[in-house]
């Protein structure tokens, strides 16, 4: 289920860079990249919340990514689109003096982007808001149990004269409880009370107003309703002549006169009144204060915030509710909230320098506040400084590349557990949000957005996700490349060779360099093996052996690096190099036969490049020597074909061959010793080269071993050709040629000393005596 999640949002992500020139795409409030990865977490949160074994840390997780999606949908078309002309509220009065409340409200809060901004911020804490409340219960009437109560007293002539307190209430009016005498209602209403009250608040904070009204009345309360219906500020739809009419608000059957209230300012100060009233419980005065926030009733709304969340909304409806009433305070000739008289204000003229400055302050302010809710503490939740309320809060603040770099500096200090549940799903929620901005042409630091995604690629990689590597890492830019040829690395030995050549086409696919990748690929695995996983070929020179061990795990690792520049012709001069360095490094420690192997599964293109000429000389050398090894190891088995009661033509032919082979042996040896073979003049005249330590090595390594091979095959041969023997004294000579310096290739170490070949030449030249004679060397003039 987690895999889906990792391909889903790849899937989104390449969706929204196929549009990624389409602004208005990208933001669309359904089908852009916001909404679709929000819809996505929403999907997943479903089926988590199915399944039991889920912890609440995963739904807490889950639900606040799907949260900070949402709060991005909601602000950064704002910042990104052009905005909507609209008028402001005093030009909206100097048209029309009857201008209803609800358009001068409107005006104001689109009057600054900053403003639009935290009502639409205040919009989605209203959606995110836990949902539904808890039900208050059955409806049993109007305080039915109290009712009974208070009709019994009178039956039986009680209550007649109010006694001080205690009791229940004498009367059914909505503010008995509350007059301070002590007296309550029967505890069957005062429970359904107390759960309407709280029902109406978790309604209220939701914005779901009409639902709320619609409660009050299904409970037989309908001066709740009324309450409630008080936060609608006045319309006329009639009198509106600055905006296009709604066509849909205008089916709206409540609605074909004015609605709203008319006296807004009134009720705000009876609600902050009521929520000041010591006589009420202490969620009724949070409910009242949640209708008219205002500075003066933050503390009895605060004291029913629960959740981060919570206080975020009740700061910034306060916030938003007060800048709105300053505003209108400012406003000459307003009707409606002016004694329904048409009232000629006197007033200096605000200039637009103060307002600009005003306005200013104002957003300093409330930045301000707004920042104090990162220490504020929480009841329920995640605390916060949870990395998604911290996230929600800086993008609210506008302040995404500093929320960047401290999340790349965080993962730099190792402050997230790699093994914590949370980390994968944070890591995706920044990395997709760092791809987010720079698609939006917003502000995203270079350096944090490649750390944020190196840490998502580790992310990918753990979890398998090996095929959406290529995807994220395109997105590194000039470090994309290299990235992605590390992931490649880290492959090691897994995966066939078409796996690695479909690796490599989904480089392209996204954008890199597909020749770049492999040939950084092939550097970056070949320094691997050799800087962490082989030992060098240094100290003794290997004992050879025709019997090796199989390739180990490491040395399959090297040996398959080569694969990476092979699948593309455009790489096989990077191949030739890369060959050799592989070459020499098994040919260094005597695994000749590896050597071997991996020479012949090469592409057989790469035996006719000329370019660059260096490498391929070398590259020639190497195969010149497993020539020559194949070509001594077939006289060896040509000789052991001989047998004892051979047929004439049988032997015959068998000669012939032997003679043939002996004679390629011969000359293909004479022809490798003499031809500079691996080290020329110039590359003994560098110091301390490391290539030229390795040649030198393997010239110690192979040449001894060619010479006293082939010194055998003349020798061993000289009974049934006897012009070999000549052959082996001249080889003799062409190893104490000075040109040629072969004597140097010869160590002090068993099998490779010089004494060990002089030897050998001794026994043949003792061999030139076997036909007579005391000349030994006449075998040289006479054959």
């Amino acid at each position: 289920m987690a895999d889906a999640l990792y391909s889903s949002c790849a899937e989104v992500l390449s969706l929204a860079q196929s549009h990624k020139d389409d602004l208005n795409a990208l933001l669309d409030p359904v089908d852009g990249f916001a909404p679709r990865l929000r819809q996505i977490c929403q999907e997943r949160l479903i089926d988590l919340e199915a399944n039991p074994s889920a912890s609440q840390e995963e739904l807490d997780v889950l639900r606040m990514e799907s949260d900070t999606w949402g709060l991005l949908q909601a602000i950064m078309p704002l910042r990104k689109l052009a905005p909507q002309t609209q008028p402001d509220p005093q030009s909206l009065l100097i048209d029309n003096p009857y201008t209803p409340t609800a358009d001068l409200a409107n005006a104001i809060m689109g009057s600054s982007p900053f403003f639009t901004e935290l009502v639409a911020v205040r919009e989605w804490l209203h959606e995110t808001a836990p949902y539904p409340p808890a039900d208050p219960g059955p409806v049993t009437g109007y305080w039915k149990f109290t009712k009974y109560e208070v009709l019994q007293n009178k039956r039986l002539g009680k209550g007649k004269e109010r006694e001080p307190a205690g009791g229940y209430v004498l009367d059914l009016d909505p503010d008995a409880p509350n007059r301070g005498e002590g007296r309550s209602l029967a505890a069957d209403d005062a429970v359904y009370d107390r759960a309407l009250v709280q029902a109406l608040y978790v309604l209220v904070r939701a914005g779901k107003l009409d639902e709320a009204i619609e409660l009050c009345q299904t409970a037989q309360q309908p001066w709740r309703a009324a309450t409630i219906r008080g936060t609608q500020p006045f319309q006329w739809r009639a009198l509106n002549q600055n905006q296009s009419r709604d066509e849909d608000a205008m089916e709206e059957d409540d609605f074909d006169g004015w609605r709203g209230n008319q006296r807004l300012k009134l009720w705000k100060y009876s609600c902050e009144k009521a929520a000041l009233n010591p006589n009420l419980s202490d969620i009724e005065r949070a409910l009242y204060a949640a209708l008219a926030p205002c500075a003066q009733t933050y503390t009895f709304l605060k004291a029913a915030c629960r959740t981060w969340e919570d206080h975020l909304w009740a700061q910034l409806s306060i916030l938003c509710e007060e800048k709105v009433s300053a505003e209108l305070e400012k406003l000459k000739n307003m009707f409606w909230e002016d004694s329904l008289t048409l009232k000629e204000t006197d007033g200096v003229d605000v200039s637009m320098n103060v307002e600009e400055d005003e306005e200013e302050d104002w957003a300093t302010e409330t930045m301000a506040a707004l920042e104090s809710l990162s220490e504020v503490p929480v009841e329920e939740g995640p605390p916060a400084d949870d990395p998604y309320h911290a996230t929600q809060l800086q993008i609210i603040l506008d302040r995404t590349d500093h929320l960047l770099e401290s999340f790349a500096a965080s993962l730099d200090m190792g402050e997230h557990d790699p093994e914590s549940p949370q980390y994968p799903a944070l890591t995706r929620f920044f990395a997709h949000l760092c791809l987010y901005l720079q698609m939006i042409d917003m502000s995203s630091p270079p350096l944090a957005t490649q750390r944020v995604l190196e840490a998502y690629l580790q992310v990918l990689e753990s979890t398998g996700q090996r095929d959406l590597i290529a995807m994220y890492a395109g997105a590194l830019g000039d470090n994309a490349v290299e990235r992605y040829a590390m992931f490649l690395t880290s492959l090691g030995i897994s995966g066939e060779k078409d796996d690695r050549r479909l690796a490599l086409i989904r480089a392209k696919d996204h954008g890199l360099d597909m020749k770049k990748v492999a040939l950084v690929t092939a550097e970056r695995t070949v320094e691997k093996a050799l800087a962490t996983l082989l030992p060098p070929p240094e100290g003794l020179l290997p004992d050879f052996s025709e019997h090796q061990p199989p390739a180990t795990d490491e040395e399959t690792f090297l040996l398959r690096s080569i694969e990476w520049t092979t699948l593309l012709e455009s790489t096989y001069d990077m191949a030739l190099e890369q060959a050799n360095v592989i070459l020499r490094y098994f040919l260094g420690r005597g695994r000749l036969l590896l050597a071997k192997k991996f020479l012949d599964g090469l592409p057989k293109d790469l035996n006719s490049l000329r370019e660059p000429e260096a490498p391929a000389t070398e590259f020639l050398h190497y195969r010149q020597l497993f020539m020559v090894w194949e070509v001594l190891d077939r006289v060896v088995e040509c000789q052991g074909l001989e047998k004892p009661h051979m047929a004439v033509q049988t032997k015959a032919d068998w000669l012939q061959d032997y003679k043939l082979l002996t004679q390629q042996a011969r000359e293909q040896v004479t022809r490798l010793l003499t031809t500079e073979w691996l080290l020329s003049e110039d590359e003994r005249m560098k110091v301390d080269s490391r290539r030229l330590l390795e040649l030198v090595r393997i010239r110690q390594i192979y040449i001894p071993i060619v010479i006293m091979r082939l010194h055998n095959v003349l020798y061993d041969s000289r009974r049934k050709i006897s012009e070999n023997l000549k052959y082996v004294l001249l080889l003799a000579n062409t190893v104490a040629d000075s040109r040629y310096k072969l004597y140097e290739d010869f160590v002090a170490q068993d099998g490779r000393r010089l004494g060990d070949y002089l030897q050998l030449v001794r026994e043949a030249t003792l061999g030139g005596l076997e036909g007579g004679g005391s000349d030994p060397f006449r075998i040289l003039h006479t054959l």
